[in-house]
């Protein structure tokens, strides 16, 4: 059975409770606003660009469990300035609405963050997915293929994997106890998990100084989030046996990165399989490198939006400097 069943939604759930951080000048350079995208609301970050913008407009959308925090945490600093950053809380994370059900699935998460996009003035962008988001972003160019300039998948979710989800998903979803176990068994389990959780995230590379707090991520433990998040999970594979049909249809320019060592999401299930779907897609495997290739290769990704929207970039040059940065994090 495939890890990511066992950890990515519950992993990043539980390391986020830290309660809220100070807030900076930066942040209120960039506050979050709550927009109705068709009777129900998604919150998200707008960075605008300075005089010196060398990029189309960047949109962001994080794994599951999660919110834009960790996107922002990543990429805020390497891009301010450069491009429209537009980061989103998906659907039920963060400080998003649900919505309908159709927001269970991919294809309404795509259609929710589209709309949003509208509304935000960008009709046009490079759709950056990580893990789950991968899977939002793949139903994002098949559904809305005008709106992508390029896509960059950071270790992608987007194909169905053998076995079922976790037992704590099933706990989480059951139609009765599933709000008791939400309410009662998370959040403490949550708590004790924090550390070893986040280890299993990065492994085998370390996680950072400041991640915990930073990506503040306490919200994935609300009953209300936690049970969405599961039931999304839960609802992934089955989606994805059916909608992969329509990646050979996608066109954009593509850059997919990976790590050989990811024990969340596997790279030959997913990464691999989805760079033989895409025709011209560039894949770009990474030794060493764990889940977490949104922050640990956050410069390779970079390049891959470079890259994607027309500029020349050596991604195996990089991917290579990468690895030699990333070599001591464990052995072979």
């Amino acid at each position: 059975m495939q890890k990511i069943v066992l950890l990515l939604g519950f992993a990043l759930a539980a390391f986020g409770i830290v309660g809220a951080r100070q807030v900076t000048a930066d942040d209120h350079a960039a506050q979050a606003v709550r927009i109705d995208v068709g009777g129900y609301k998604l919150n998200s970050v707008l960075i605008e660009p300075d005089k010196k913008a060398d990029l189309p407009p960047i949109v962001f959308l994080h794994g599951a469990s999660t919110s834009l925090k960790d996107p922002l945490f990543s990429f805020r600093k390497t891009l301010q300035g450069r491009a429209r950053l537009l980061f989103v809380d998906r659907p039920g994370h963060g400080s998003s609405d649900i919505g309908g059900e159709q927001n269970i699935l991919p294809d309404g998460q795509a259609d929710a963050v589209a709309q949003l996009m509208r509304k935000r003035g960008i009709g046009k962008a490079i759709i950056v997915g990580h893990s789950f988001g991968g899977a939002i972003a793949a139903a994002f160019a098949v559904r809305h293929p005008d709106m992508v300039s390029g896509l960059v998948f950071l270790s992608p979710a987007v194909y169905p994997w053998d076995g079922s989800v976790a037992w704590y998903y099933s706990a989480a979803t059951a139609p009765v106890t599933g709000q008791v176990f939400s309410a009662l068994v998370v959040p403490p389990v949550g708590l004790l998990a924090i550390k070893g959780a986040a280890s299993a995230v990065f492994s085998p590379n370390p996680v950072p100084a400041g991640y915990i707090a930073e990506t503040n991520a306490f919200q994935a433990l609300s009953p209300t989030a936690f049970r969405h998040n599961a039931r999304e999970i839960s609802a992934l594979s089955d989606w994805a046996r059916t909608a992969s049909r329509q990646y050979p249809k996608i066109k954009a320019p593509t850059v997919i990165i990976t790590g050989d060592a990811d024990e969340i999401v596997s790279p030959e299930i997913h990464a691999k399989h989805l760079a033989r779907d895409i025709r011209g897609a560039k894949l770009i495997v990474v030794h060493k490198l764990g889940h977490k290739s949104d922050y640990v290769a956050r410069d390779l990704a970079v390049a891959a939006m470079e890259s994607v929207a027309g500029r020349r970039r050596d991604l195996a040059s990089i991917a290579r400097s990468v690895e030699r940065r990333i070599a001591a994090d464990a052995k072979d």
